[in-house]
């Protein structure tokens, strides 16, 4: 409906993943280099995590729009609560192998086979493993074992794991994983998106889909979106859907504060609120207290917010510059690789021009003894024919 009021060639807010609307947020794009490190290893587990919503679906979507179907065979798994052989037969089905039957032995000999087979043909093979959180411990071990599965030394399978921020926990934490953790090469936790990049992300959206300035937004209703979301992006999604829906409604060209608050309360009244506000489910459990009097932050609140946002600072940056030194190592590791590689051709080079000078020498050699071998047999015959006298007077 809004679509066609403002103008509009697709939906931007709507909730399913689009790699079309991906927006690279500073936690999104650090992300993307952790893949991208973890990719170019071609082994072990790679693991993101995020709240709901925080964008990881897309951000892998977004990922496989970028791979060529040629060089990499990716197959996705959104799983419940999946025990040790139920996985394997999930697995098997995402790869499309057919499997008769319910025999785990049989499937797991058909995903080797199907793994050998891409491998032979140029291929690597990737598994993507979505809401991991719900997988039992012996289903996480099943993943582990299909990570064994090599063609000489090269590993025939690489995993992605997707979960929320309790398999972190998990995976963390618990010792029947410890072999798992120590095959995790990559690990990223999705952060909401900060404020200033709210006004980025809504405009970005609604430019991919044809928006020429129609509706406008009120420059304070961006920071209240943060606000009210948490930053998000699925949350976002569903309270700017709502204010185009609500600016349709009422045929209104410019989004204000005024509408935000209008379409708040509507979530509020439906009880979906819970589902957009962070805040919302604890306010809801917690007395309202009473009001306190006016008055600004102390000389202490202040110096301690200083403080607080200067170790934030500091933390950002040294986890920039770990993301820089991992990313500089990845490159330094690329130019050794090059470097040996030219070393071994020249040092190649070098050899065979040595074996081929000692070939020519060798036939010098062998040229002149065989001249020497001639003139001498030569001779022979020439005393032979000479006769009796010549013989007697030698």
């Amino acid at each position: 409906m809004f679509d066609d009021f403002y103008g509009l060639a697709a939906r931007p807010f709507q909730l399913t993943p689009d790699p079309a609307f991906y927006f690279e947020s500073l936690t999104h794009r650090k992300a993307l280099s952790y893949l991208g490190y973890g990719l170019a290893q071609g082994e072990g587990f790679v693991v993101i995590t995020g709240e709901v919503g925080a964008g990881k679906s897309t951000l892998v979507a977004h990922l496989m729009a970028t791979i060529d179907p040629a060089m990499l065979t990716a197959a996705q798994v959104v799983t419940s609560a999946l025990d040790g052989e139920e996985i394997v037969h999930v697995v098997a089905h995402a790869f499309g192998i057919e499997v008769e039957g319910h025999d785990k032995a049989t499937a797991l000999a058909m995903i080797e086979q199907f793994l050998h087979e891409e491998a032979r043909a140029g291929r690597r093979c990737l598994l993507i493993v979505d809401e991991s959180q719900n997988l039992e411990i012996g289903a996480l071990e099943e993943l582990r074992m299909l990570s064994n599965f090599q063609l000489g030394a090269h590993p025939l399978l690489q995993t992605l794991l997707l979960g929320q921020p309790e398999f972190r926990g998990l995976l963390l934490d618990s010792p029947e994983l410890e072999q798992l953790r120590q095959r995790v090469i990559a690990t990223h936790h999705l952060e909401a998106m900060q404020p200033d990049e709210i006004q980025l992300y809504i405009e970005h959206r609604m430019n991919r889909a044809g928006w020429q300035g129609n509706p406008s937004f009120d420059e304070h209703v961006f920071a209240e979106i943060h606000k009210a979301t948490g930053g998000i992006p699925r949350r976002v999604n569903q309270v700017v859907n709502r204010l185009l829906l609500l600016g349709a409604v009422e045929q209104r060209e410019r989004i204000d504060s005024a509408m935000l608050a209008q379409v708040l309360g509507e979530l509020n009244e439906d009880g979906t609120i819970a589902l957009v506000s962070p805040q919302s489910k604890v306010q809801a459990q917690q007395p309202v207290p009473a009001p306190a009097a006016a008055s600004g932050p102390t000389e202490q609140e202040r110096a301690d917010a200083v403080a607080a946002a200067a170790a934030l600072e500091v933390a950002v940056a040294e986890r920039d510059a770990q993301i820089q030194e991992l990313q500089q190592a990845v490159v330094e590791l690329a130019n050794t690789v090059e470097e040996r590689e030219e070393n071994r051709q020249v040092v190649h080079a070098e050899l065979v021009a040595a074996i081929d000078d000692q070939i020519a020498a060798l036939d010098a050699r062998l040229s002149e003894q065989d001249r020497t071998i001639r003139h001498a047999l030569t001779m022979i015959i020439e005393w032979i024919e000479s006769g009796d006298e010549n013989r007697a007077a030698a």
